[in-house]
């Protein structure tokens, strides 16, 4: 990082690949508009038609976003829910406190409260809280019609940037993310990711001055108020970034992958149906990663089993003979589903979460594998489940799984158990990786190296310390593929190292020959294979 002048660039660390250059942006809260409090029968009904409307924005921000960014936001619904927190607040503007800062003051001390928790997630839930606070006082002060307005192209500048206020934004123009603290780990990143906005974060401190912006997601830079030169040596390295775009996309027509003689299939993730409209998944060798999670998301109640079963359909009719892998519901940990997943857990990323919770709710699971088991007949589909710790999770997945199947060909439905495989993200999982009588393994990197590490991924205070490429991570990714290869069982790689072209060469030393990427990744990571492959760098 650099002084603090324009025309100096401040360095940062990568979030998300690619380049902006346009004006500057500077988002914050901002002041609320001045309100003169009313009686206290006014300020209630106040209080009450903003967290109305609040809850209102962030379920149509979640309906129109879908899949994960959905889940995300659902923490923030579920919080505007919470009728311990709001009778509190009710009960103060019947004390006669303005109901702005009853509201102010009551969440201040509950994200003082997650500020100053021992545990890393609550800590990192805290910006969604400071996100309500601030996104209800604006409405209070009659701000609730002025939507985030950015110019085309701008370049987003804030301290940090929760998931609402990036959705708000309308990236169709282009434009980027420049944070000065965040992580490359956060939601905010993966919504990054997923979308193709170019983000850097942790840029420190940055002068409050500057219009226009040079944001270079690859050198992880941000310059401000540019000179003519370094305008002109940045459109030169955007220039080369789109040709090696469109090289990428050149070579997605070409045969199959490969390294050192072996084929590499590189397969997609979706989050949502609406992933397969995406121009590149037509290329992919089928689908590593389904997350039925989405289903869940802007929904007052469970999907049923017709409503799971046209989703699964609908994505092995565009497969046809090529692979689908469905994860089954991976609630719990930062996704919590209201009606399935537990409340009041100290640690959710270490409780009932992923196939335990599925486990131990036997009526809801039941309900998923009978969509699936009549799927399974209707395309090549492999079922996996997350979260697994033993091998006798497994064996009581399969024995629910089989009994649904059993039920329904006794009732005369077309039905089949297909194979099932488990995501190896919890260390135990991988140190004892022959114990499980799996048909495939897919090693969840981002959890993984969570635990591994022992360190929350969604928090930026602890990013230099979340490397993928630390060497026991490597071990274990190295250990799964080895089983894997001696017993003629497939593993598959469907986490962010799998689209990190700085992972791949790491990845294919440690045996991995399936990975399983965005659509969007998907060429920037076949080219690198194959440069990889002529014995070429990364590029």
């Amino acid at each position: 990082m650099q002084g603090g002048a324009a025309g100096l660039a401040y360095r940062g660390r990568t979030a998300s690949i690619g380049f902006a250059h346009g004006p500057l942006v500077r988002v914050d809260a901002g002041a609320a508009g001045e309100r003169v409090a009313g009686t206290l029968v006014e300020e209630a009904l106040a209080l009450r038609n903003a967290i109305d409307v609040a809850s209102g924005q962030i379920a149509d921000l979640a309906a129109s976003a879908g899949g994960e960014a959905a889940q995300i936001l659902e923490f923030q619904v579920a919080l505007l829910e919470d009728e311990d927190l709001i009778e509190a607040i009710f009960g103060a503007i019947g004390e006669g406190r303005p109901a702005d800062i009853a509201w102010r003051s009551t969440l201040d001390a509950h994200i003082a409260d997650y500020n100053s928790a021992p545990d890393d997630y609550l800590k990192a839930r805290s910006s969604d809280l400071a996100d309500l606070r601030d996104r209800v006082i604006h409405i209070l002060g009659g701000d609730q019609d002025q939507p985030l307005k950015i110019p085309s192209g701008g370049v987003v500048c804030a301290d940090d940037l929760p998931p609402s206020r990036f959705l708000e934004i309308d990236w169709s123009g282009g434009g980027g993310l420049a944070l000065l603290r965040g992580s490359p780990t956060s939601h905010v990143a993966m919504l990054a990711r997923a979308r193709g906005i170019p983000m850097v974060v942790q840029l420190g401190a940055i002068p409050d001055t500057g219009t226009t912006a040079l944001l270079d997601g690859e050198g992880a830079t941000l310059e401000l108020d540019p000179s003519v030169e370094q305008v002109r040596t940045f459109e030169k390295r955007r220039d080369s970034h789109r040709k090696s775009r469109a090289s990428a996309r050149a070579i997605l027509r070409r045969p199959t992958a490969s390294w050192r003689g072996e084929h590499i299939k590189l397969l997609i993730n979706i989050q949502r149906v609406e992933d397969l409209e995406h121009a590149d998944a037509q290329y992919a060798d089928g689908i590593g990663l389904m997350r039925t999670e989405f289903l869940l998301a802007g929904r007052s109640d469970l999907p049923d089993e017709e409503a799971q079963f046209q989703a699964y359909d609908e994505v092995l009719h565009w497969a046809g003979q090529r692979p689908v892998t469905i994860r089954t519901f991976d609630a719990g940990g930062d996704k919590p589903v209201p009606g399935f997943t537990l409340d009041g857990e100290a640690n959710p990323f270490l409780g009932v979460r992923g196939l335990r919770l599925c486990l131990a709710r036997p009526e809801i699971f039941a309900v998923q594998l009978r969509a699936l088991a009549r799927a399974a007949v209707r395309g090549n589909l492999k079922v996996m489940f997350p979260m697994v710790t033993s091998a006798d999770e497994l064996e009581a997945g399969r024995k629910l799984f089989a009994d649904v199947v059993q039920r329904l060909q006794a009732d005369g439905i077309a039905a089949m158990l297909p194979e099932l495989g488990i995501m190896v993200e919890v260390p135990a999982a991988a140190l004892a990786i022959a114990s499980f009588k799996a048909s495939f393994f897919s090693i969840g990197s981002n959890d993984l190296a969570q635990y591994v590490l022992a360190c929350d991924r969604s928090n930026g205070a602890l990013a230099l310390l979340m490397d993928p490429l630390h060497p026991a991570v490597l071990e274990l990714i190295a250990r799964t593929a080895e089983h894997g290869r001696r017993a003629a069982i497939g593993v598959s790689l469907c986490g962010d190292m799998a689209g990190d072209p700085r992972c791949l060469p790491a990845l294919l030393n440690c045996g991995l020959r399936e990975l399983s990427v965005n659509a969007s990744a998907l060429a920037q990571i076949k080219q690198t294979i194959d440069r990889l492959s002529g014995g070429g760098g990364l590029g």
